[in-house]
């Protein structure tokens, strides 16, 4: 069986889930994950989908006729996952939006070889302000043996700097 990353970006309709499932079902594919949202007036995601080895290149090629209605796609063969001890976490920050948010806190993990797993994001507006407030949400893996106090005190540093709430959840569901 292969692994198959695929990223789609395209103008924002219906039907483009519908387009995209009917040809990895008619490959005999798996749809395992994925991550989809519209954004800007584009439709964009990442999905993962197994499928039997001899059926890879066909999957591939029907895929790439959907770029015919604009929607472009990226079609990657997956790779196994790196098996180094990681211990999981989550952060959630909430804070008034601007510039640089996300590349601060991706800096702080960076520097402590922390992966960034999965990230969410969204920008909304404050009900009694109409303050732009600015949400994330990380679920990442740290090295074992990494100082996770340090990590929390870099964080509550961060927060301090940014004016926001940080908080980190260890694997054993504990709020910081």
């Amino acid at each position: 069986m292969a692994t198959l990353v695929l990223t789609l970006i395209g103008p924002d309709h219906p039907g483009i889930v519908d387009a995209v499932s009917d040809v990895i079902t008619s490959h005999g594919g798996n749809w395992l994950e994925s991550r989809m949202a519209q954004l800007a007036g584009k439709f964009a995601g990442v999905l993962c989908v197994e499928v039997a080895d001899d059926q890879e290149a066909s999957l591939a090629a029907a895929l790439g006729e959907l770029e015919a209605s604009g929607l472009h796609l990226v079609v990657e063969r997956g790779d196994a996952p790196v098996s180094a001890p990681m211990q999981p976490i989550e952060i959630d920050l909430v804070g008034q939006d601007r510039p640089g948010l996300v590349h601060e806190i991706a800096f702080l993990l960076a520097t402590r070889r922390i992966n960034v797993e999965d990230l969410a994001t969204d920008r909304t507006t404050a009900a009694n302000s109409g303050t732009p407030v600015f949400h994330a949400h990380v679920r990442a893996s740290v090295p074992e043996g990494t100082d996770l106090g340090a990590l929390r005190h870099g964080l509550e540093r961060l927060a301090t700097d940014l004016m926001a709430e940080i908080r980190l959840v260890e694997a054993l569901g504990r709020a910081r």
